[in-house]
């Protein structure tokens, strides 16, 4: 399976569940995470799209720890099974 692949799944499973999953780039601040997943209330988290066994790389993950330690949601996703808790977690429920 493709990033892509996984990519699509999630911003359909988020569009299902009430929100949007934006396409994130920040130019000149390279790292971070490839979506930003918005729910009503305020609720959102970043999300970087990986193929299945693939690993971010060292920015990467220096950037998801530092939005983590800044007390934003952060996660990797390199697995379809994920999809459905990574909503969960965003939302609250």
């Amino acid at each position: 399976m493709r990033e892509k692949h996984i990519e699509q799944k999630f911003r359909k499973a988020v569009a299902a569940a009430g929100g949007v999953a934006l396409k994130f780039v920040s130019p000149g601040f390279d790292g971070i995470p490839d979506r930003l997943a918005l729910f009503p209330d305020g609720k959102c988290g970043f999300v970087e799209v990986k193929a299945p066994g693939k690993k971010p790389s060292p920015l990467q993950e220096s950037r998801i720890a530092m939005l983590r330690k800044m007390g934003f949601k952060a996660f990797i996703l390199d697995r379809t099974e994920q999809i459905g808790g990574i909503i969960d977690e965003i939302r609250g429920t």
